[in-house]
């Protein structure tokens, strides 16, 4: 990778068209802080239900963006009433504030948004972390925490670091058994999880010409896991032919960069030399060789999730597995992605050819992804075509989660052992699959529910089963933090180790006091009920190391632990997401100004900050006295003049009801 400075005021790229074009305030130079118009919102049921009850609490009559939609896809196992509840509260919600609906087992957010919404050259935040999927139309995505998207919606601009452009050149052409998962599976062997922080990745160059949109939201929908802020690639003609399929030829819109335009960063990638590539347990990050790691035992493998969403994915392993029977020792799932896709899938015969080599075909939607369903035994490998394998993320506490292709996969259930797809092809005697894809998508739309008229609209009443709780309310910062500190975590800790994912926890995402005990529960049990004896006094300090937060965008990973006092976290650095939904719920974001002080905290050590207040107005630097080892400790933060005035009022919610106080006093 080698960096050289962009051209400013001459040719563009298509990151640069995009945020140029949308551009509130702020100059795109690398560091600064920008606002972006937003264009449309997407949100999910795991976040979305704390999105409506923050339009509630902000008082917003209707939604100002150009299109704002809301799917259910991640909470689908209905084993009680809690899921139901949240689904009728977020129709309810859809129908009062302007939003599409999109009904559970409609599909994955993502590629169903491609597919009925998604066009070239619009501007889109969504309360998921791969959001970044859109990128694939030649859209700017961005995933951020709810609280944002729901300030999108009122029409409020959203604020980000303007990132550097790092442009990935693509030449050459796949080779047979290789696929888009392979290509950003190799940026990720290069790279790991915190290569991408801080930039926007655009790809470029010949080599596009024979990945499709689908394979290109492929690879966009991961870049997440690098850690970038969004991925971007130029809508050109296979978006004009994915958008033709959908009939929506309308929405096209052309975009590329211009001739000579340069990057902050460049890279090369030859497609040609990509081989089977899979990402070991537990990081998306740890990848290797499919044949460096061939004949690992194998009993499970699961195809599906917004990581490999194409009907081309589905097809490629039913051609594979067709007129073979997968191994007995293999569970063998299939989660279609999108109903339209699932009904393709099945008008092409492939739905039969899974079947009879022993597919369990479940719900269109994110299912072990999210660890609602699928969960893998302890010990036992399982292979997935899915974006993240964090521990536990599976829905299984000691799981072992591989990441790989549909053709790995799909290989491996043959064979119950991991298996290079070439290696296997050349046993058997088998040409790669030519597919025959149908050139017109069914384009099912049966349960997707429009927006209400606006008089109509206003008449809705919000639906709330006692599942529903209210939105707690947070104080202000103090201006001395005294307090213990009940954590010390290590590198790329997850949103998923703060705030579990899985079929326990993830009913409970609209109910904060409830989700609240299933905080950290991951990394130290007690430490729930720890937070809830001394969150009366001045609250608790959590330490942690590099990348802290990374993955889900879920912003209940920020405001659970609030709710049990958490004030402050102090760590090596941060994921951008969770940075940002920390300081919106009033939380202190402090980095340390030596990493290796890191080493001199120990749990239950006491720190003392003084001057807080006055300490973040001022500047970045910041001191913390560990009281218990007689220390001080020099820390800093990255916050903007906008985010330390959000945190000192206890979060936006809060800070925007001051504003408006403030101005009705004046007023009167």
């Amino acid at each position: 990778m080698t960096g050289q400075q962009p051209h400013t005021d001459g040719p563009r790229t298509v990151a640069q068209k995009l945020i140029e074009s949308h551009l509130v305030s702020g100059r795109m130079r690398p560091g600064e802080e920008i606002a972006l118009r937003i264009d449309q919102t997407l949100t999910q049921d795991a976040t979305g239900t704390l999105v409506m009850q923050e339009l509630e609490a902000l008082g917003l009559d209707r939604v100002r963006t150009e299109l704002s939609a809301q799917y259910v896809d991640h909470n689908l196992l209905q084993t009680d009433d809690k899921n139901a509840q949240d689904h009728e509260f977020l129709l309810s919600a859809c129908r009062r504030y302007g939003l599409w609906f999109s009904k559970p087992g409609n599909g994955v957010s993502h590629p169903t948004h491609m597919q009925r919404f998604g066009r070239p050259g619009v501007t889109m935040v969504g309360s998921d972390s791969h959001t970044p999927a859109g990128g694939s139309l030649g859209m700017l995505a961005i995933g951020v925490g709810g609280l944002e998207v729901a300030l999108a919606m009122a029409g409020e601009p959203l604020y980000i670091t303007m990132p550097q452009i790092w442009g990935v050149e693509l030449t050459g052409e796949l080779p047979p058994w290789c696929s888009a998962k392979d290509v950003i599976l190799e940026m990720l062997r290069r790279h790991g999880v915190k290569g991408g922080v801080n930039r926007i990745v655009e790809y470029h160059g010949p080599g596009l010409a024979g990945l499709t949109a689908m394979d290109r939201h492929v690879i966009a929908n991961m870049g997440a896991e690098l850690g970038a802020t969004t991925t971007v690639f130029p809508a050109d003609d296979a978006v004009r032919e994915f958008l033709r399929a959908e009939d929506r030829a309308a929405d096209f819109t052309e975009l590329r960069a211009d001739e000579g335009a340069s990057y902050d960063l460049d890279e090369h990638i030859d497609l040609s030399a990509i081989e089977p590539l899979i990402a070991r347990p537990s990081s998306p990050g740890d990848v290797v060789p499919v044949r460096e790691v061939a004949g690992e035992p194998v009993a499970q493998v699961v195809i599906g999730s917004s990581a490999n969403p194409g009907l081309r994915d589905f097809a490629m392993a039913a051609a594979i597995v067709s007129g073979r029977q997968t191994h007995s020792d293999v569970s063998f799932d299939v989660n279609p992605s999108s109903r339209e896709i699932f009904e393709d899938l099945t008008r092409m015969g492939a739905t039969f050819e899974l079947i009879r080599a022993g597919a369990r075909i479940h719900q269109s939607g994110c299912m072990g992804c999210i660890g609602m369903g699928q969960a893998p035994a302890v010990g036992r490998n399982s292979l997935r075509t899915m974006p993240r394998n964090f521990p536990g993320r599976s829905g299984t506490d000691e799981d072992s989660v591989w990441l790989c292709s549909p053709e790995t996969a799909a290989a491996s259930a043959l064979t119950a052992t991991i298996t290079d797809p070439r290696d296997l092809a050349d046993e058997l005697g088998l040409d790669y699959p030519v597919l025959e894809l149908p050139a017109h998508a069914s384009v099912n739309t049966a349960m997707l529910v429009a927006p209400l008229p606006e008089a109509e609209a206003r008449t809705v009443e919000l639906v709330k089963g006692p599942n529903i709780s209210a939105l707690p309310d947070f104080d202000p910062l103090p201006d001395v933090i005294e307090a213990p500190v009940l954590l010390v975590v290590g590198d790329n800790i997850s949103t998923d180790d703060i705030s579990p994912a899985g079929a326990r926890a993830l009913p409970f995402r609209s109910n904060i006091p409830k989700l609240a005990e299933f905080a950290f529960t991951r990394i130290d049990p007690d430490y729930p009920r720890h937070a809830a004896e001394i969150s009366g006094t001045t609250g608790h300090v959590v330490v942690g190391g590099d990348n802290y937060g990374q993955g889900s965008s879920r912003e209940h990973a920020a405001i659970a632990p609030r709710y049990l006092g958490l004030r402050a976290v102090i760590a090596k650095s941060y994921a951008r997401i969770h940075w940002q939904n920390l300081a919106n719920f009033g939380i202190v974001a402090l980095e340390f100004a030596d990493p290796a002080d890191y080493d001199r905290i120990g749990v239950g050590d006491v720190l003392r900050i003084e001057g807080l207040r006055a300490a973040l107005t001022a500047g970045s630097v910041v001191t913390a006295h560990d009281v218990t080892a007689n220390v001080d400790i020099p820390l800093r933060h990255r916050l903007s003049e906008r985010q330390v005035e959000t945190v000192l009022a206890g979060g936006i919610i809060p800070r925007l009801a001051a504003a408006q106080a403030a101005r009705e006093m004046s007023a009167r």
